[in-house]
């Protein structure tokens, strides 16, 4: 039995050894947006799970931090099933209130919680489809990246989140995305003339 459950130590170990700053790179991109590709190569290498990429010497990524800041709901939710951390941006993007008040009151400090690249917490609660969560956050004091939120917003094409987001006066509607599109633009882009409708009425022009 011994030597057997050393065979099993060593075998962890040899697979822990095997992940190159590659392979967890190419883990964290897949954690974006390819629930296949995580599956498979997280079955191969288990100890991919919690482990981060450095984009740059400050911005480390893992793929569960990927899944929250796009967010992609199946990939979160399948590597918390296999015990990535559930931080409170992950949280929020999940809409999970309850675990979102849990991790403020153990912490208050987290209402300025940033996940991957630094996207503010209120930007990651936008994604989830909660008005009501959104705005607990921000009534809370998460002020920052409400531009950012918007925007995720308009992406989830939420006309209630973003009508509010709108309410509160601290979007700026010429602020612009990583593409370098304006809410207006995004808006048309993707055909949702609601919410053309209401950034226009709001003060967004072309």
């Amino acid at each position: 039995m011994l030597s057997y459950v050393r065979t099993q130590a060593e075998t962890r170990r040899v697979k822990a050894e095997a992940l190159t700053p590659e392979l967890i790179r190419d883990f964290v991109i897949a954690g974006h947006m390819d629930l296949e590709k995580v599956k498979r190569m997280y079955e191969e290498h288990p100890a991919l799970l919690n482990a981060a990429h450095p984009w740059k010497e400050s911005d480390h990524e893992t793929a569960v931090q990927a899944a929250a800041q796009m967010g992609n709901v199946a990939v979160a939710e399948y590597l918390l099933s296999k015990g990535a951390p559930l931080e409170i941006c992950t949280a929020a993007m999940l809409g999970r209130t309850e675990d979102v008040k849990r991790l403020l009151s153990r912490d208050p400090k987290d209402i300025g919680a940033t996940g991957a690249h630094g996207i503010p917490l209120l930007a990651h609660a936008a994604l989830s489809d909660n008005l009501d969560l959104v705005q607990l956050l921000f009534n809370q004091g998460a002020h920052q990246g409400v531009s950012f939120a918007l925007h995720n917003a308009i992406s989830r094409n939420n006309y209630d989140v973003t009508h509010w987001l709108l309410g509160t006066g601290k979007a700026d509607l010429v602020w612009k995305n990583y593409q370098g599109k304006t809410a207006l633009a995004v808006a048309n882009e993707k055909g949702y003339g609601e919410i053309v409708s209401l950034l226009r009425q709001y003060g967004a022009s072309e």
